[in-house]
């Protein structure tokens, strides 16, 4: 998959993730079941997409130091986010119903480090590097100065409400789209005129 096709997926994904998410609470219960584990494999499917993702735009933005910074916390939270989310699978599979479901998630938050490494901690890594990666492109002209405000408001929404993430993901959606464009422009290779190949 190519980048600006990654670029487009990954918010699609999260707003798939999103719509499976209030479609899986229309019963009053959030999981187990299709949509729980469904909903979660489409968001796992997206953070997998942002790894490429922010290390093109560590690329698209120099290279530098705070780029690479940034990329690698972006990567960072991905991992946690991705323990999070495989927490929650496992969980769903395990339980006969979202009571059995709260049980477990209490004895996993029970072990040590596991609250802060993948729920109150480096999951927020993913966040801020995302957002910093963003800020920089801008700063550099690479993206217009109005693509971390969207950025700004996919990554608020949902601290907002959780039931905004398909909100959420559609202004990830529109800011990607100059990024997935530049991104392209970037990879095209130089034309040289015919008579510099012979």
């Amino acid at each position: 998959m190519n980048l600006r096709t990654a670029l487009l997926a990954a918010p699609l994904l999260v707003l798939s993730y999103g719509v499976i998410r209030i479609l899986d609470g229309l019963d009053g219960s959030r999981g187990p079941g299709l949509a729980w584990t469904t909903g979660h494999l489409a968001f796992m499917a997206a953070l997998i997409l942002f790894v490429p993702i922010f290390w093109r735009m560590r690329r698209m933005a120099g290279g530098g130091a705070l780029a690479t910074v940034s990329a690698t916390a972006g990567t960072v939270g991905v991992a946690a986010l991705l323990g999070q989310f495989g927490i929650d699978l496992v969980a769903g599979f395990l339980s006969a119903d979202h009571a059995a479901m709260g049980v477990l998630f209490d004895q996993v938050r029970a072990v040590p480090g596991v609250s802060l490494a993948v729920y109150d901690g480096l999951p927020f890594l993913f966040y801020a590097g995302q957002l910093a990666l963003v800020g920089e492109l801008a700063a550099r002209r690479v993206v217009k100065a109005w693509t971390p405000a969207l950025v700004l408001t996919d990554l608020a929404l949902p601290f907002v409400d959780k039931d905004l993430i398909p909100l959420g993901a559609l202004c990830l959606l529109v800011s990607f789209v100059p990024l997935a464009r530049a991104a392209s422009a970037a990879a095209e290779p130089v034309r040289r005129p015919a008579h510099a190949l012979a």
